[in-house]
């Protein structure tokens, strides 16, 4: 397929409905896209600060202290034990590394990338631009031979699916069978709203349950955007199967994909502190509890959705009716179109607007309905 090939930017296709939201007397409440408004917390900006004497080349590695942050991370957050530094590596953002993972994992045409069938764009476009086979796929079973990788989103990106460990489990015997690496993207999950998310915290693809502590085959993708509000830093990283997280580390040295020293540094500190962790996730509370009963006043159904940055809602019509009659309230959402050819009834609405928007707008929902 090639760059040159890829579709035109999907989001592209929503400027004549942000145009007519932002004609609302009241502005536009942007609820289309899941970039944090927030600030970011100053204990990581001092960091940052602190770190900007960056003469000399970073290491494509991390450095020992990030490393060291992101091992205690996932044992203290995630209840992930077993990991060492050589089983952690820091990404440029996540974007970056679900669209080049086929790439670095030398897959290639004849091979298969199963990712849901609610979906997140990039991981098809990462299989095509090695032209591998994309397969839209949540059942294990359905998973077909051929299948080289796996991801799975839990808690999922636009429908807030949770994957709990049984089936976490099974979908790992599944992708051994079939010699395929296994990815869980993992990046809302400190973001869980229902139960039994709500009391207790989402499982990992890592987690000691699912693998037997043996992550063979296995990788977790994690981004701190969500949870720290640092999505301009563009810090994120991976962990899990020792021997491929060498082969990734060859491959990006080699392609020169080295986080910024100022960002592994701040990196270090945001994974040292939980405070802020559920500080951010009390705002996103506070928002949901506000926006999901007046979108649901005005007449959508909310599926799914019990964890996550998002609300997954349906009018049971075409999803770019919905957008267009919310774009008239001043609103704008997310097709459902732009998640797969599985759920065009759908929109997405995020959760990252400031409490004044949010509340706007459930005001235009309720006074609407």
């Amino acid at each position: 397929m090639g760059v040159a090939d890829l579709a035109e930017y999907p989001w592209d296709a929503v400027a004549p409905y942000a145009e007519t939201a932002r004609s609302h007397p009241d502005g536009i409440v942007d609820l289309s896209i899941g970039s944090p408004v927030d600030p970011t917390p100053p204990l990581i900006a001092a960091a940052l600060a602190a770190a900007t004497d960056a003469h000399a080349y970073p290491a494509t590695l991390g450095t020992p202290p990030l490393r060291e942050a992101i091992v205690d991370w996932f044992s203290r957050r995630r209840g992930v034990t077993g990991l060492s530094p050589a089983h952690v590596l820091p990404t440029i953002g996540s974007k970056e590394l679900v669209a080049l993972l086929p790439l670095l994992l030398g897959l290639g045409p004849g091979d298969v990338v199963v990712h849901p069938r609610a979906a997140y764009p990039t991981y098809e476009v990462g299989a095509r631009l090695v032209d591998a086979t994309p397969v839209a796929a949540d059942d294990p079973e359905d998973w077909p031979e051929g299948t080289r990788l796996v991801w799975i989103n839990s808690p999922g990106n636009p429908d807030g699916r949770v994957w709990d460990v049984p089936e976490l489990r099974r979908a790992r015997e599944r992708a051994r069978q079939l010699g395929a690496v296994l990815v869980g993207d993992e990046c809302y999950a400190e973001l869980g709203w229902e139960a039994p998310w709500d009391a207790r915290p989402i499982p990992s693809v890592l987690d000691p349950a699912v693998t037997g502590g043996d992550p063979a085959g296995v990788l977790s993708v994690y981004s701190l955007s969500k949870q720290s509000n640092l999505a301009g830093y563009r810090a994120a990283f991976l962990a899990g199967d020792r021997d491929i997280v060498a082969r990734l580390l060859t491959a990006r040295k080699h392609l020169g994909l080295m986080l910024p020293a100022p960002v592994q540094a701040a990196m270090t500190a945001a994974l040292g502190d939980d405070r802020h962790v559920q500080e951010q996730k009390e705002r996103y509370a506070r928002r949901r509890a506000v926006l999901r009963p007046a979108v649901e006043a005005y007449g959508f159904r909310i599926d799914r959705s019990e964890a996550g940055l998002y609300l997954w809602a349906t009018r049971d019509e075409d999803a770019w009716t919905s957008v267009a009659r919310l774009a008239e309230l001043g609103i704008l959402s997310g097709p459902g179109h732009f998640y797969g050819p599985f759920h065009t009834r759908h929109i997405r609405l995020s959760l990252t607007a400031s409490d004044e928007r949010i509340a706007a707008a459930a005001v235009r929902l309720r006074t609407a309905s």
